[in-house]
């Protein structure tokens, strides 16, 4: 791997920004947007960036990174919860950009090497993502194309937003599945139960938070309407088919109805600048 020299970097402020505000100082003014050299640890994020016009800057992106599907030829350095410090280093970047879900040890080791680092908030709601679209387009002095972003972004969301109103709301249950040695149930405070509110939805698991293993006798308890999983957790259970196999299923309404229904799991779950489009698709699935 190169040796990257310190005195390159003397100078350069490792900085955090919240949805919100901006701690810190940057010298970004003083960077060419041609010159950057981004390692993108969030999916969201990376979407934010291309909508922006930065996609030949991103030389690494974690694997949450699926879209624009381009993204897919640039090397991947991991989930932002585990990041291979000597992967990311070996891209050779001069800015990473995250969210302050990244480990606290594993922003340390980047700022002890020199590097950039800018993490923002990211938080589940339609306000969520406006505030992450504009955190990272103002920290690098992209405001236009930001505003530009946002001014799509909220025409598209008027369009949407009487979906969450809308009576009456069919049950959903998110399963959250990696093959059947891994499916846990999301409750409370998930991305997931989010969108499926804002979808005109009711998350029939409302009786713990986060996510907890799924049983039989929960499933069949819980009956819902509909069962929605991740496009890549359908098929890791052998598609539809396979699913209705899995103990419990065939008892429930969704079940006994085929209403077994799958999104990729960055658009459902990102709240991305697709949002809107999020929105619409999970609606017309869960009321079809």
């Amino acid at each position: 791997m190169k040796r990257i020299n310190p005195l390159f970097f003397f100078g350069i402020i490792s900085f955090t920004i919240s949805s919100c505000n901006i701690s810190g100082k940057t010298d970004n003014g003083n960077i060419e947007v041609d010159s950057l050299r981004i390692v993108s640890l969030n999916g969201t994020v990376s979407e934010i960036l291309c909508d922006a016009g930065l996609e030949k800057q991103l030389v690494g992106v974690d694997v949450s990174s699926t879209y624009p599907i381009s993204l897919k030829e640039v090397p991947k350095v991991g989930h932002n919860k585990k990041i291979p410090i000597e992967a990311v280093l070996a891209l050779n970047p001069n800015l990473i950009i995250g969210t302050k879900e990244v480990p606290t040890e594993t922003v340390e080791q980047f700022r002890q090497a020199g590097m950039r680092v800018i993490l923002v908030d990211q938080e589940y709601s339609i306000n969520g993502s406006r505030n992450m679209i504009k955190s990272i387009t103002d920290s690098l002095k992209l405001k236009v194309k930001g505003d530009s972003i946002l001014k799509r972004f909220d025409q598209d969301i008027q369009l949407v937003q009487a979906f969450e109103a809308e009576n009456p709301k069919p049950k959903v249950l998110f399963i959250y599945a990696r093959g059947t040695g891994t499916m846990m149930v999301g409750g409370n405070n998930t991305q997931v139960a989010k969108m499926i509110q804002l979808a005109g939805g009711l998350n029939v698991a409302k009786d713990f938070e986060e996510y907890k293993p799924l049983t039989p006798e929960s499933l069949v308890n819980y009956n819902p309407d509909v069962i929605l999983l991740f496009s890549s957790g359908l098929s890791s259970l052998g598609d539809k088919n396979g699913f209705m196999e899995v103990q419990g299923v065939k008892q429930t309404r969704a079940g006994k109805e085929g209403k077994i229904i799958n999104m990729d799991g960055q658009l459902l779950s990102g709240f991305s600048p697709r949002l809107p489009n999020a929105i619409k698709e999970l609606h017309t699935k869960i009321h079809e």
